[in-house]
């Protein structure tokens, strides 16, 4: 006997939860439908009526994991430094990867072809982040491209971790790709202070030919992110797109 009787939302609520641990507890990370009934207490036709096919219920279930993940994001008010709130939120994403393997992996499956908004959502906190940092001059790159490089790379690390546990076994490679993409989207200076504590005095001259290098980037994406928060527009629409263009193009062209 099923529970197709039960209110609707209680049903698809059951069948979501249901599926989630499901997941969880699969040793590959997929579930059958027939297995999701029978755990559920519903009959096919009530999973097929809410979900539309495995496919939709699968996607249900990465926007669930969407949401679990940034339920502390988006209760986190921003600190005042907002390198600290990025090192912070590449470590919460891995640690959000190794607590929860299969729907990690499901959550940036190539079969899921639209994005969840939860997902787009992630995104903008990461830019917003890199905004702020940009805004405090401690970005070399526009904040845009910066959280593409990050979140790249960020997701490819943690998905190595969880895929191939048996491979990557250091417990040092996040940490260690997470400095060296950070080295790469802020200002010398920025990676010079946050090593300093634990590496001793720096004798690193402020002045080398590396921090003149960044010192432009640095500066256009300061100023481009700026001109975003003035209260007034001070350029009309064609000009301000033009030194969006101009700024964009001397933070992110490519330096040796």
């Amino acid at each position: 006997m099923t529970s197709d009787s039960v209110a609707p939302v209680s049903t698809k609520a059951r069948i979501l939860e249901v599926t989630a641990a499901l997941v969880a507890e699969s040793p590959d990370g997929d579930v059958s439908t027939r297995a999701v009934c029978e755990a559920a207490g519903v009959g096919a036709p009530a999973l097929y009526r809410h979900f539309g096919d495995k496919e939709g219920l699968l996607s249900a279930v990465v926007d669930h994991g969407w949401d679990k993940y940034l339920a502390t994001k988006r209760d986190r008010a921003p600190g005042t430094d907002p390198i600290q709130d990025l090192r912070d939120g590449w470590d919460t994403h891995v640690e959000f990867a190794l607590h929860n393997p299969n729907l990690f992996r499901l959550m940036h499956s190539p079969a899921m072809r639209t994005p969840p908004a939860a997902a787009l959502e992630s995104h903008r906190i990461l830019t917003s982040d890199l905004q702020r940092a940009a805004e405090q001059g401690k970005l070399r790159l526009a904040p845009e491209l910066a959280a593409q490089i990050i979140m790249s790379a960020n997701v490819g690390v943690a998905l190595m971790l969880v895929s191939r546990p048996a491979t990557f076994t250091d417990e040092s490679v996040s940490r260690r790709v997470r400095d060296s993409v950070h080295t790469m989207v802020f200002t010398p200076d920025v990676m010079t202070a946050s090593t300093a504590a634990s590496a001793g005095p720096s004798t690193r001259d402020p002045s080398t030919p590396e921090a003149d290098e960044a010192r432009l980037p640095a500066t256009a994406a300061r100023l481009n992110a700026l001109l975003r928060q003035a209260p007034a527009p001070v350029l009309s629409p064609a000009e301000d797109a033009l030194l969006t263009e101009w700024l964009n193009r001397i933070s992110n062209a490519p330096r040796s």
